[in-house]
């Protein structure tokens, strides 16, 4: 079975709702959606039009207000929804909401962001560990694993407009990159690379000096599938004309 999968970074979806996002997935259907960056609680967006479109949906919000948060909103029944890994440290920001079906499991996340400053890139460091030890606790358990989301890391030179000016970026800092490289090497593939090796094709853009016009953007949204996936890896890419967001869509499609 040919399963289609989405993964976006909204910038809020409430936003997104008011720039036709419903109208565009109509144009664009898939089996599941991983929507990150949602800025919102629950009861603050109108989901009934993607639920007649036939979606259930679970929602990992931030305690802080108008922050984070990610969501999956499923035509496939899963058979148990995971919000959070368990940690303190991260779960409260909303990061991480995983969906296990019958014979694969799906980890929507989003990671923190270091532009802030050196505090949160401490943060986003110590995301990342504990997010990989969490990947391999569950590989134990599962070994067909997705995961979907926004990493805020662009992994190589070919995944970022300028890696010249950008290698002291937060998002393209040798610890990332590093960090990325390991993830893969540890049993992980990055579904897009392994079908287009060579093409240069971006997932954000800075709203700063017409940088999406420019295509002067990031690779930075990823679906990564363990190595038990990889033969089942149809395809993967991204929808660059969709402008709901300053990021553009992912798509998966898995024959699992």
């Amino acid at each position: 079975m040919a399963v289609k999968l989405l993964s976006y970074n909204l910038n809020g979806i409430r936003a997104a709702l008011r720039k036709g996002l419903v109208e565009w997935l109509a144009l664009y259907p898939h089996d599941i959606l991983c929507f990150q960056e949602l800025k919102a609680r629950v009861d603050q967006v109108d989901i009934s039009p993607l639920v007649q479109m036939g979606y259930a949906y679970w929602w990992h919000e931030a305690q802080k207000a108008g922050y984070s948060g990610v969501a999956t909103f499923s035509k496939l029944p899963p058979k148990a929804v995971v919000v959070g890994m368990g940690d303190t440290r991260f779960d409260h920001e909303g990061r991480v909401l995983r969906t296990d079906f019958d014979s694969w499991s799906l980890i929507n996340v989003y990671f923190p962001s270091g532009t802030m400053g050196e505090q949160r890139q401490q943060v986003k460091y110590a995301f990342m560990d504990a997010f990989f030890e969490y990947l391999h606790a569950l590989r134990k358990e599962q070994p067909r694993l997705v995961v979907a989301g926004d990493f805020n890391i662009a992994h190589t030179a070919m995944d970022i407009h300028d890696p010249v000016r950008n290698k002291k970026s937060s998002g393209f800092l040798p610890e990332e990159r590093a960090w990325l490289t390991k993830l893969l090497d540890s049993g992980f593939v990055d579904g897009f690379r392994w079908k287009h090796p060579d093409e240069v094709v971006y997932s954000w853009w800075s709203f700063r000096a017409n940088a999406r016009a420019k295509n002067k953007g990031w690779r930075i949204d990823y679906f990564l599938v363990s190595e038990a996936l990889k033969s089942c890896v149809v395809d993967a890419g991204y929808y660059n004309e969709a402008v709901h967001s300053d990021h553009c869509p992912v798509f998966l499609i898995l024959d699992v």
